[in-house]
């Protein structure tokens, strides 16, 4: 597989599930969406700090390889049991900025800061079956109990004042248990 097909994301997801694709498509906040479906939600957080960035996330945030960014990646669980796993990015220079709060989050969900100000503003989705190639995939598998062969995700950019934050959402599969 070369570079291009590796960090090549879709505009629409490929043919899926109807359950998968309600949770992939929907556009408000995930966080909510889980709240309504859960009694006992909470955000774990598992890495927070500067770090590189994979290939297919440094045009999108017009870094250069090599350069540092802010990730934070965190489970959302359900009970017991992580649905989801979220990946964000953010350039080192944005965290003065707009996104200065981000470090400081811990075990609060970003989506409730995105989905609370009416500043903030989204591009559309980008989907990808990430599978045991891609990074992001093996990350999201730390927390499973169950080996898989691949894993939905989208991404998409929001922006404040003009300050990017790439965010990842891997679909775990107990995601589908969440009725």
């Amino acid at each position: 597989m070369n570079s291009a097909q590796f960090s090549r994301w879709h505009s629409a997801p490929l043919p899926i599930s109807p359950q998968t694709r309600d949770w992939l498509l929907n556009l408000g906040s995930l966080t909510r969406l889980i709240q309504l479906r859960c009694k006992n939600f909470r955000v774990e957080p598992v890495f927070q700090s500067l770090a590189a960035v994979g290939n297919d996330e440094l045009a999108v945030l017009s870094l250069r390889l090599g350069e540092l960014a802010y990730v934070r990646e965190v489970y959302l669980y359900c009970g017991k049991t992580p649905v989801v796993f979220a990946h964000s990015v953010v350039a080192r220079k944005n965290l003065r900025g707009a996104w200065r709060g981000l470090s400081n989050l811990g075990n609060k969900s970003l989506g409730t800061m995105l989905f609370t100000n009416p500043a903030v503003k989204r591009t559309p989705f980008q989907f990808k079956k990430l599978n045991s190639r891609h990074p992001l995939f093996h990350r999201a598998c730390l927390g499973l109990q169950t080996a898989h062969f691949s894993l939905w995700a989208r991404r998409s950019l929001f922006s404040l004042h003009g300050q990017p934050i790439l965010v990842t959402e891997v679909f775990l599969p107990t995601i589908l248990d969440l009725v």
